[in-house]
Parts: C-alpha cells; sequence; structure tokens
C-alpha cells in the first residue's frame, strides 16, 4: 500500500492509495480532479474508488468530474451530500480493495455526516493509515460546525484514540504550525510540542508536507488528545474532559485568526457561482 500525498487548493490534502500488486487505486477526498488525474497518469494506475470524509466542497467537489470521466467508479461516503454518492457507507463497515483493507470510522462534529478511514493490509510489515479528514488534524481536530463537544471527545478517545499507536494519520489540511502554536499556548512547557513545531517550520520553509504524524506522536503534543492532563486542564480551567475540550476548541477558534482568511461561506458561495448576478452587473 502506497499513500501518495497531494497538496491542493489553499490548505488541503487529497491523497492517492496505490495497491502496488495490481496497481488499482483509491482516492480520499478528491477536491481537484486535474491535479489527480495527473498523478493517476504519473503512476500508471486505475482509479477504482473514492472516498469521500464529508460533504465540504474542499474535500468532495471533484467527485461528479470523475465519476462521469470513469463509469462505474465508487464513491464512498456517510452523508447524503455527498457528490456522486454511490455507497453510504455505516460506522464498523469494512471495504477491500485488493489487498487494501478499510474500516469505515463514524465521527460525526466537523459535520454530521463525518466519517474517517482506517486502512491496513493482512500481513504487512507496515503501519496501519488513518484518513482523518477534518475530524483529527496534527496538533490539532476540526471544527464543531454540526456538532459538540461530547461528539468529539468521542472521536478522539473512543474511536480514533483506541486505534494502534502506530497507525499513520492522513488528515484533511496542512495547518500544522497554527495547531501548534496553539499547542504551545496551551502548554509552554511541553518539550515535545517545542520539537514538534520546530520541526513543522523546517518542513514549511522546505515547502514540503507535515503528514503523516502517528497516533503516538500526537498525544505527545496535541491539546485536543490531552484533555486529562494536568497543564492543559490548567490553562482551561476546566477538569471535566468534555469541558476541557469545548474550551479549547473555543480558545482555538479565537487564536490569532488571520484576518485575510476568506470566509468559508463566501468561498462556497463564489465556488457554487452565487456571486455571479452581483459581477455582471458591475
Amino acid at each position: 500500500m502506497k499513500v501518495k500525498v497531494i497538496s491542493v487548493l489553499e490548505d488541503n490534502y487529497m491523497y492517492l492509495v496505490i495497491e502496488e500488486s495490481t496497481r488499482d487505486a483509491v482516492a480520499v477526498d478528491a477536491a481537484v480532479p486535474k491535479r489527480l488525474l495527473e498523478i493517476i497518469r504519473k503512476e500508471d494506475v486505475v482509479l477504482r474508488a473514492i472516498l469521500t470524509t464529508h460533504h465540504h466542497w474542499d474535500h468532495a467537489r471533484g467527485n461528479e468530474e470523475l465519476a462521469q470521466l470513469f463509469p462505474g467508479l465508487q464513491v464512498f461516503g456517510a452523508d447524503e451530500r455527498i457528490g456522486a454518492l454511490t455507497h453510504k457507507v455505516t460506522h464498523g463497515q469494512e471495504l477491500t480493495f485488493g489487498a487494501i483493507r478499510v474500516r469505515c470510522l463514524f465521527t460525526p462534529c466537523h459535520t454530521s455526516g463525518h466519517m474517517c478511514y482506517f486502512m491496513w493490509e493482512d500481513d504487512s510489515p507496515h503501519a496501519p493509515a488513518l484518513f482523518s479528514g477534518d475530524t483529527l488534524f496534527v496538533g490539532g481536530c476540526g471544527q464543531f460546525f454540526e456538532g459538540t463537544a461530547e461528539q468529539m471527545h468521542t472521536n478522539l478517545t473512543q474511536i480514533l484514540g483506541t486505534l494502534p499507536k502506530d497507525t499513520k494519520i492522513f488528515c484533511g489540511h496542512e495547518c500544522t504550525i497554527r495547531n501548534l502554536k496553539f499547542a504551545l499556548k496551551v502548554e509552554p512547557e511541553n518539550e515535545m510540542v517545542k520539537e514538534k513545531l520546530a520541526w513543522a517550520r523546517q518542513r514549511d520553509d522546505e515547502d514540503l508536507p507535515t503528514v503523516p504524524s502517528t497516533l503516538q506522536e500526537e498525544f505527545l503534543y496535541n491539546p485536543f488528545l490531552r484533555v486529562t492532563e494536568e497543564p492543559v486542564q490548567r490553562f482551561t480551567g476546566r477538569t471535566d474532559p468534555v469541558e476541557v475540550l469545548r474550551t479549547l476548541r473555543s480558545e482555538r477558534d479565537n487564536f490569532k485568526k488571520p484576518k485575510e482568511r476568506p470566509n468559508p461561506q463566501a468561498m462556497l458561495a463564489f465556488d457554487w457561482g452565487l456571486f455571479g448576478p452581483f459581477l455582471e452587473k458591475k
């Protein structure tokens, strides 16, 4: 199993997972078809399926075009709002693509239909992989757009947090530096945060991705996985893990918001052409 990390849009990742014996491939969050097709041609593979973590345009907008280009293409997801969806999956459902096995892990909160995908190959010496979309990031977690702190706590502790510790984390966005800057505010004495932030800055200087991390590493520096740690509780002024998580997310949402970043709803409106009539009048 080979994972191609593909940077697209402002800070998104999509992935192409290749079954090396058959040269079949599965895409995760196929947002930009043109870029994905370039990688497919370069790797000389056949696209068999798309796994979509959630319906947001920057993760799913390429589905319809790819479904037209590849008749019979299977599109998996847990939300009816996902374009070109052919297979609605449920928590714990397992899929097979050649030697690649996939377990669907339902993690509602960022959206009500968010699904993560845990992948492995039987009898392989290589670590399994988690495609976590906008639920778990390197050093952070997703915003609670359609869910609650209780849901995210369940996602991080009972569903994703119990996976094998060597699991490689392939998330939906490159926001590692900002996440770790916040983690350093939460735990200014945490040496693992400092080391990971220095490493992430070096990667950024070299224009290289910070994915994957591992689940084991995340427990050392990701404050959203450290809600029972005394320094994190002290920062939030809470001791109940769910309340710690709720406070952390609120603090993170207000942490040095970049003024130049477009509003997500405005970006969606542009993508759908809703501003067209107004622009034409000018």
